[in-house]
């Protein structure tokens, strides 16, 4: 999968993460919205909330984070100078370098953390000779707890495990060395810091891995329909392959006989005529085998029982066969009504032939699952160049059957497949009042060998 490919496909799974979140969460309005938002991964490039679908959600980390900012900065300074008797120039430059590098933690929550570590180590540091050390929290004041829990909240959002794990220990380590050299009287606030950082972490951790989660899920689910419909792509072709191979068979059964009871037919012929006729007898046996062990790579193994092979060796059924199969629909309770234009039976080349009473017999399926007890118009009309095929269906009368629950999907993608393989057009679609229509032109010379 190319790299843009998979970018459209993290961008619908995230649509989707989204779409199915509001569509189960409890809580509506704002809340859920911004729950959704928190759950929501943002990419290595982008600030924290860069994938909400709302300007004011995508701003509001940067409103939160400047908010404690512009707060923290002026009681910071206050309280160094004030409560700590730190000089004003000192109070003033760690006040600047323990909050500021919080505006960097909504897009850069990493070295974020490492600014504001390396400030508030040195503000520790710096503290030791403070004037008013003694009573007071050490080596980290209110301040700078606050700060760094709102710098753990934008990690936890962000970052891996691994990382979160690593922010933890080194905060804990650092609070343990800082300790040895604790003033005398000093509150020592290492233990709080490490507790309350690590219960944030784990948090916000947590609500990171579940937008995670979902986003796999999600991804998956939208990888495996496309591997499904890939899939049943696959399996109509080759059902198709199986089927058209009766028809081409019995050309080259004809085309065999022809040339081998040419000598026969025609008394007299020259040697050189009787061996060309002969070389085409021979190819043509040889094109039959090779389609026979073609057919057996198509049905995938022979373990189809005498019964499965009886099915194989039954003649493909045409538009001559339609009247059967509408009464059998009829019998099992559906109400079609069939219009089948004089001297459309055997008027259409064999495959042509066999794509029409398939698509018949794929629309009257969808019809029975999806609309049981609707009344059903089959029409089927034949003119010099074409053969249309016409099935329109009313609403259902009865409880209708999802798709999801029942049947194989394969009905339109073996519509759309048949109409392609004889050079075709199909319009399908659903008509006002409820019901379904399915138009399929069917022309009967190949458009292909009239260009050729």
């Amino acid at each position: 999968m190319s790299d843009r490919a998979r970018t459209r496909l993290r961008s619908r799974t995230r649509a989707r993460v989204r779409t199915s979140s509001a569509a189960g969460g409890r809580v509506p309005g704002a809340l859920g919205q911004l729950a959704l938002v928190l759950r929501t991964p943002a990419g290595a490039a982008q600030p924290l909330f860069g994938q909400a679908p709302k300007r004011w959600q995508r701003a509001l980390p940067f409103v939160v984070v400047g908010i404690f900012v512009v707060t923290l900065l002026p009681v910071t300074i206050t309280v160094l100078a004030d409560d700590y008797a730190v000089g004003g120039g000192w109070a003033g430059a760690l006040g600047v370098a323990q909050t500021v590098p919080l505006l960097l933690a909504v897009t850069r929550p990493l070295p974020a953390w490492l600014l504001v570590l390396a400030a508030d180590t040195a503000g520790a540091v710096l503290l030791l000779s403070a004037d008013k050390v003694a009573g007071q929290s050490w080596p980290w004041p209110p301040m700078t707890i606050i700060g760094y829990l709102v710098l753990m909240a934008c990690l936890g959002l962000r970052e891996s495990i691994r990382t979160l794990v690593g922010v933890w220990l080194a905060t804990g380590v650092i609070g343990t060395v800082l300790s040895f050299s604790a003033p005398s009287g000093s509150m020592n606030t290492n233990a709080l810091l490490f507790v309350l950082s690590g219960v944030m972490l784990v948090l916000t951790g947590a609500l990171r891995g579940l937008g995670d989660a979902q986003q796999r899920v999600a991804e998956q689910e939208s990888i495996s329909e496309a591997e499904r419909a890939r899939r049943t792509l696959l399996e109509e072709r080759a059902r198709i392959a199986r089927e058209l191979h009766d028809v081409v068979a019995h050309h080259m059964s004809v085309i065999t006989v022809q040339a081998d009871s040419a000598p026969y037919r025609v008394p007299g012929m020259p040697e050189p005529v009787r061996e060309e006729f002969a070389a085409i007898a021979a190819s043509a046996r040889e094109s039959l085998g090779e389609m026979r062990r073609l057919l057996t790579v198509l049905r995938g193994d022979g373990a189809g029982g005498a019964e499965g092979a009886d099915g194989e060796r039954a003649p493909q059924p045409g538009i001559d066969r339609l009247q059967q199969l509408v009464e059998a629909t009829v019998r099992a309770g559906q109400p079609v009504e069939l219009s089948l234009a004089a001297g459309a039976a055997g008027a259409a080349p064999p495959a042509v032939d066999l794509s029409a009473y398939r698509i018949v017999q794929e629309a009257l399926a969808n019809v029975v699952r999806h609309a049981p007890g609707a009344s059903t118009r089959v029409s089927v009309t034949v003119d010099e160049d074409e053969v249309l095929v016409l099935v329109v269906n009313g609403p259902a009368r009865d409880a209708v059957v999802e798709l999801e629950s029942s049947g194989t999907g394969h009905g339109l993608v073996g519509m759309r497949e048949r109409v392609r393989l004889t050079g075709g057009t199909l319009d399908t679609g659903p008509l006002p009042d409820g019901g379904f229509r399915v138009a399929a032109r069917l022309p009967l010379n190949d458009p292909n060998k009239e260009a050729s």
